[in-house]
């Protein structure tokens, strides 16, 4: 697979020619920059963080039903590469802990992150603010979202429970999975780069008919590829973590395939022989990889995201020290009041199935209980090294906007800002993407069943006020 990637890219000459380069020189470049720091460090210093690893295999072990497209008509048949969840255990000196889940699947829903927090609490004394659980977002993965799994209408019984079985299975994994990490804690240095690439590119294209999804060069986005390194005391590379502002939807077929984000752990990892490389997705709700729809177009925009962590590695890494202070807390969101009821009715006669469907379950839901939620808990995680690294996580699908913007306020370290995290319940819009309309802002909520109606305008300062409240409070813990 990898060889037929490569021969995928060499039909841009110039690009290949020069991956080639960076990588042969990078080589070169972190030998020499990694020795350095290990002698800068002394043999008798003792090292500042303790670092664990593990991986595991999720791909589901029977064709069912996959996440990411309203259209499907079929279960899975097949994969392109397995997928995989990955855990990466940081402690500080202290004893102070943070344990990154990361994985090939669309989203880890709410009542998913409650019980791992509980039982990760359970297990291995770690507290919920410090598991953070992130996914790529293909939508070449299973489906295992519970409201999805619990709409009769919307999946046929028996792929309803294969969902259920397989978010059983999961589950049972990942708890393991964190355990196995934190089992291999041991002493590591830390170190931060990063660099850029450019296949991102802003879907929301305003039309005569409003804003619609389509490439849009002028739109705003986020190429920054931040890297996390991970190295033995004696310079040894253990692990690479990454990010990337971008929907994992360059594919569109009935394969397993981790798609971009998959394709370019792969790579990695081939480039660094025993190493782990682990995936983040940044803000990219808004965001999607240009030109997609092939296999190939996935593998080549694996290798440039490939080829943009190898371009970091280039440059001087930035040590990153302790202590770690982590908070995570939730910003209470408002939802919209529900249309009437002969509105709805209006809407529920619309030959469309999913806004059919919408409206005839919110109905329903109001006829039931005379009303729907309101507000909306929403999930912030923030996680402080020492004065070198600001690590944000947003949950659901947060337009650019707000990486943009948490970049341009928060001031000092380095900011790191991921969606898609602890919670994937839909679309979260800035108030531009509201104001302007289109999916990202309201249609999307069609397809998704766990808030009924649209964020209010507020929703974007009720979330970056919880940001920087929380950057306030681990900011201040740390210079204490």
């Amino acid at each position: 697979m990898y060889t037929q990637s490569r021969r995928a890219f060499a039909r841009i000459p110039s690009l290949a020619n020069r991956a080639v380069g960076i990588i042969g020189v990078a080589a070169v470049v972190l030998t020499c920059s990694v020795a350095l720091g290990a002698a800068a460090a002394g043999p008798d210093k003792p090292a500042e963080w303790k670092v664990g690893i593990a991986t595991v295999v999720i791909t589901p072990d029977q064709p069912m039903w996959m996440a990411g497209y309203a259209a499907r008509s079929k279960p899975s048949e097949g994969k392109v590469h397995d997928l995989h969840a990955k855990a990466l255990a940081l402690e500080d000196v202290r004893g102070t802990r943070l344990v990154i889940v990361t994985a090939d699947l669309i989203g880890f829903p709410r009542e998913f992150r409650d019980r791992m927090e509980k039982e990760a609490a359970d297990r291995y004394k770690l507290g919920r603010e410090s598991l953070l659980l992130s996914v790529s977002h293909t939508h070449s993965g299973p489906e295992l979202r519970a409201w999805r799994s619990t709409q009769a209408w919307d999946l046929a019984p028996e792929q309803i429970e294969l969902s259920k079985q397989y978010a059983e299975v999961l589950h049972g994994k990942i708890v393991e999975l964190v355990g196995r990490a934190l089992a291999d804690l041991a002493p590591a240095q830390l170190s931060y780069l990063h660099a850029r690439a450019g296949f991102g590119m802003n879907r929301r294209l305003q039309t005569d008919r409003g804003y619609t999804i389509g490439p849009n060069a002028d739109g705003p986005v986020d190429h920054d590829v931040p890297v996390l390194r991970v190295d033995k005391p004696d310079g040894t590379l253990r692990a690479l973590l990454f990010e990337y502002a971008c929907h994992n939807t360059t594919l569109d077929f009935y394969q397993f395939c981790g798609d971009y984000a998959g394709f370019a752990q792969e790579y990695v990892e081939q480039t660094h022989p025993g190493a782990v490389a682990l995936f983040m997705i940044g803000c990219g709700a808004d965001q999607n990889p240009v030109p997609r729809r092939t296999l190939d177009w996935a593998k080549q925009h694996g290798q440039a995201l490939a080829n943009a962590v190898e371009a970091a590695l280039l440059t001087r890494p930035r040590p990153v020290h302790g202590p770690l202070h982590v908070a995570l807390d939730e910003a209470t969101l408002e939802l919209e009041k529900p249309a009437s009821i002969e509105q709805l009715k209006q809407r529920a006669a619309s030959t469309y199935i999913y806004e059919k469907r919408y409206a005839e379950q919110l109905i329903a839901d109001l006829q039931k209980t005379g009303g729907v939620i309101t507000t909306y808990p929403y999930l912030v995680q923030v996680a402080q090294f020492g004065n070198d690294l600001t690590m944000v996580g947003l949950a659901g699908e947060v337009v650019v906007d707000y990486s943009l913007r948490l970049k341009a306020e928060l001031a000092g370290a380095p900011v790191w800002v991921a969606g898609y995290c602890n919670d994937v319940f839909g679309y979260v819009p800035s108030k531009r993407v509201l104001t302007e309309g289109g999916y990202e802002a309201r249609d999307a909520i069609l397809y998704y069943g766990t808030i009924r109606t649209p964020f209010t305008a507020s929703v974007e300062e009720r979330i970056i006020g919880k940001v920087h409240e929380l950057v306030d409070k681990v900011r201040t813990a740390k210079s204490e």
